[in-house]
């Protein structure tokens, strides 16, 4: 069933590390060698081994109309012709800006950078040179790329303070990042007290995405706000996963919460790399060339991509959220009906389009700690059990679904059934 797949994989190790370019796609929390794809179309995609699958990953969240998207493609098309790059501004930057400016609640200025990564370590310079402090807050189990200052509980691939989660981060970064527990305010207030003005931000994944979708429990967001202007300290939502992907204007629209900063990805490359982060314009000025705050990129604003986000943003209307949603909750339902007809310990939480199937006996995910506690090799055999039904899902329990508005009620219907028989070859 996969052996040319097995073939690549073993060929990529050779050149490679590890054979993949990111480590979530070597399989190894699922115990198996990785799929290698060669194409997509709406809701499926197909690997070289000629199977086809029912998407349920959406390269991890920018694929929100499904894969190779017309309007989408034909932008990309159109814009190539022109040319890839300059190193010089375009206007569709600037219309891109603008896009973004109009959707997000808190962003007044945006500058456009080439990855999720690239885009939460720029915030974080820029709050530390804004504010001028030096230390941060992240939350046990918020992933927020593979900067150094974040690989600490960092959750997702990486999975205290002055613990790196990988070698080559040093202990002196580490120190200036303090970690406290997603959903628990006291545990915030607590560094708030013991490092009195020395905090540049707090940064968190609004709704958290890297260790299995944990939503913030009420008030929770709103109490953070409330303790980083007690403290002077900015507030920044790593909107890279939520943004555009659980309403037009990300998680800070959908709970009311306005943060100082926030980071975007995914979504706004419309399938092509791309990043931005943005905020009031007094902060924003801080950024070079206006002021000393320094950060560049040969490739940020690509026009590809901004030509291809673009056209994604530009539809993003009521419709397609409602779709979305009854998408979401169908399969949510289902698979909630099929819990209680096995027995499995497990639960499922979704906001929008996002959602995850843990496999635990507590009834509610709500912190690392209880992602910790998920039982992982039960993930695995449900991963493959669905795998050879064809339905594509995160290989790890500590990501999430991210679903297109091209699933449609066959593949729904196949996406539950596949659930079910699944769950009754745990028991």
């Amino acid at each position: 069933m996969f052996s040319k797949s097995i073939e690549a994989y073993n060929k990529a190790k050779k050149i490679i590390p590890g054979g993949v370019n990111s480590p979530v796609r070597a399989f190894r929390s699922v115990n198996s060698t990785p799929i290698f794809f060669k194409s997509g179309k709406g809701s499926k995609m197909n690997d070289i081994d000629d199977n086809e699958y029912i998407d349920c990953v959406g390269s991890w969240g920018p694929l929100i109309f499904g894969h190779a998207e017309k309007a989408t493609i034909d932008s990309i098309i159109e814009y190539s012709k022109r040319g890839t790059t300059y190193g010089a501004p375009t206007e569709i930057e600037s219309l891109m800006a603008s896009k973004i400016i109009d959707m997000v609640p808190s962003i007044e200025k945006v500058r456009m950078v080439s990855s999720g990564t690239e885009a939460t370590m720029s915030a974080i310079r820029l709050a530390r040179g804004y504010k001028r402090k030096d230390l941060i807050i992240k939350f046990s189990g918020n992933y927020h790329g593979h900067f150094d200052s974040f690989l600490i509980r960092a959750g997702s691939g990486a999975m205290t303070l002055g613990k790196p989660d990988s070698q080559g981060v040093t202990d002196n970064i580490a120190r200036d990042t303090l970690v406290a527990d997603f959903n628990n305010i006291d545990s915030v207030n607590e560094l708030f007290k013991k490092n009195k003005n020395k905090i540049a931000a707090v940064i968190i994944e609004p709704i958290a995405g890297n260790m299995g979708l944990v939503k913030p429990n009420k008030n929770f967001l709103n109490e953070l706000r409330v303790l980083c202007d007690e403290n002077d300290t900015l507030l920044i939502f790593d909107e890279v996963m939520s943004g555009f992907r659980v309403s037009k204007g990300g998680a800070q629209e959908l709970y009311g919460v306005k943060p100082d900063l926030t980071t975007l990805g995914k979504i706004i490359g419309g399938g092509l790399p791309a990043g931005a982060y943005g905020g009031s314009q007094e902060v924003m000025d801080h950024v070079a060339p206006d002021g000393p705050v320094y950060q560049a990129g040969t490739l940020s604003g690509n026009p590809l991509a901004m030509a291809a986000g673009l056209s994604v943003l530009n539809r993003l209307d009521d419709q397609v959220y409602k779709d979305l949603e009854i998408i979401s909750s169908k399969i949510e339902n289902g698979i909630n009906k099929n819990i209680d007809k096995t027995g499995v310990s497990a639960n499922i939480a979704r906001v929008g389009s996002m959602m995850t199937l843990f496999f635990s006996k507590k009834q509610k995910i709500e912190n690392f700690s209880d992602a910790q506690d998920c039982n992982t090799e039960l993930y695995s055999k449900y991963f493959h059990y669905m795998l050879k039904r064809g339905i594509y899902l995160p290989p790890s329990q500590y990501e999430c679904m991210f679903l297109s508005n091209k699933i449609d009620q066959k593949d729904i219907n196949n996406i539950i059934e596949s659930n079910l028989d699944s769950l009754k070859k745990l028991n």
